[in-house]
């Protein structure tokens, strides 16, 4: 596949992802561009912004299978992944796949798991295949995770450790609709006197790996490579707000998701302009402030977004 299709497809999702989901449109396209770069998403913002909808909208588009695990504080690994069960006829043990075996995998309020099952979760994330009782399954491809988690809510939650939220691509946040948008909603529910939209698949999962290969053909210059690392190197060196930088797995998130960002432009080729748009998402969460900055009102975000400013943008020609 080519990256003109990419591009063509691309648009093609984000136009049924959008019949559901009203403004919002950089959120959703940072979310294709995550698909697309195989990487996994965590949603983080507050109850009823729409976030469980935007994973099985996408879902819908990409034409892929869908499951939903609601986590909870009585959530056990084999809630997820699967359990062997004796079958008395035939006297030997089956493996039953748990929900982890689908396409895009909506983990509903992960925070609220302890974190051995979290862990389990993230270990099928990272491999690509769920290991039990010495036996290895392979997940299907593509293999997405989506997960939700409140962020003001601290009660009988498991926050997830820093070495965890490294292993998703990119952490976004939704925030609320624009007052027009929110009148569009209305609108919209009215119009159509039912809860469901209608979204029509637009690829299927062998197209979507397709589409995922044809971005390891988009051409990155050394230029771009010194930008990326430049900007890695800065979350490194800012001894005033930041206690941990960026490791080398956010630079190769850098590197993915801008690939994808282009492809998605339709461009064979990485601009800085691509790197900017997804360095905020991909390397907030892997960031950690320093202690004194912990009860202010200073975020993560904000942070990278002035360490942006300051790292040179090379000339592109």
């Amino acid at each position: 596949m080519k990256v003109e299709e990419v591009s063509s497809k691309g648009s093609q999702i984000l136009e049924e992802v959008k019949k559901a989901i009203v403004g919002k449109d950089e959120v959703l396209r940072l979310m294709l561009t995550t698909i697309l770069a195989e990487g996994h998403i965590l949603l983080e913002d507050l109850p009823g912004l729409a976030k469980t909808l935007m994973a099985k909208s996408f879902a819908r588009a990409l034409g892929v299978q869908f499951a939903r695990v609601q986590f909870t504080p009585d959530l056990l690994p084999s809630d997820i992944l699967g359990v062997s069960v004796f079958n008395q006829k035939t006297l030997e043990f089956e493996f039953r796949k748990g929900p982890v075996f689908t396409n895009v995998l909506l983990a509903d309020e992960i925070n609220r798991a302890p974190p051995k099952t979290q862990s389990a979760l993230l270990e099928a994330m990272q491999e690509g295949q769920v290991t039990i009782e010495g036996n290895t399954y392979l997940l299907p491809r593509p293999f997405i995770v989506i997960a939700t988690q409140n962020p003001i809510e601290q009660e009988g939650t498991y926050p997830l450790p820093e070495a965890q939220l490294d292993r998703f691509l990119v952490r976004l946040r939704v925030g609320y609709p624009l007052r027009e948008e929110e009148m569009e909603i209305l609108r919209r529910r009215m119009a159509r006197k039912r809860e469901e939209v209608d979204i029509k698949p637009v690829t299927n999962p062998e197209e979507v790996v397709e589409m995922q290969r044809a971005v390891e053909d988009v051409y990155v210059s050394d230029a771009i490579l010194e930008y990326i690392t430049s900007i890695i190197t800065a979350t490194r060196e800012d001894k005033k707000d930041i206690e941990i930088g960026a490791s080398p797995r956010g630079s190769l998130a850098l590197l993915k998701l801008s690939r994808a960002y282009a492809a998605l432009e339709g461009r064979d080729y990485v601009i800085p302009d691509d790197v900017k748009k997804v360095a905020v998402p991909a390397l907030s969460h892997r960031l950690i402030l320093k202690r004194e900055l912990w009860y202010t009102r200073v975020s993560q975000e904000s942070i990278m977004e002035k360490l942006l400013d300051r790292v040179p943008v090379p000339k592109f020609e």
